[in-house]
């Protein structure tokens, strides 16, 4: 393939990596939908599904990250798999939106900042705890640039 080929598919090689996400992606949407089914939000009430989806995800993703970062020498195909694939589809902000929609629209506004602000800060929150909570698990020091 010559030069001119190469730059006009930029992606041509990432076809691997864009089927780790699908896969990823797949997997990891449906465990979030299993989770909706199995603990369903009625209308109007504060939607404890989402919000423990979106924080055990980022919980699992500082420690995901931890260990492909710093403790592990990862196949590159890893984190596209289980970071932006499964753990990318079983979070779910864009439900997080609509819930937040759907409390409004419920004249519920005090409960929708509540799940708004405390939605976020429990994220960053499980983010930052699960990776410091890894790193000294495994008895790492945290890199500085």
């Amino acid at each position: 393939m010559d030069e001119r080929a190469r730059r006009a598919l930029p992606w041509r090689g990432e076809w691997p990596v864009i089927g780790a996400v699908a896969a990823g992606g797949a997997l990891g949407a449906t465990a979030r939908y299993g989770a909706g089914l199995l603990w369903s939000t009625p209308a109007g009430t504060f939607p404890w599904t989402t919000l423990l989806v979106n924080v055990a995800g980022c919980a699992a993703m500082g420690v995901l990250m931890v260990l492909i970062t710093e403790a592990w020498t990862a196949h590159r195909l890893l984190r596209p798999f289980l970071g932006t694939g499964i753990l990318g589809g079983f979070t779910t902000f864009s439900t997080y939106a609509v819930d937040i929609a759907r409390l409004v629209d419920a004249d519920r506004l005090p409960l929708a900042a509540a799940y708004l602000a405390g939605t976020l800060l429990a994220a960053l929150a499980a983010v930052a705890l699960a990776a410091s909570a890894t790193r000294a698990l495994l008895g790492l020091r945290r890199r500085t640039a």
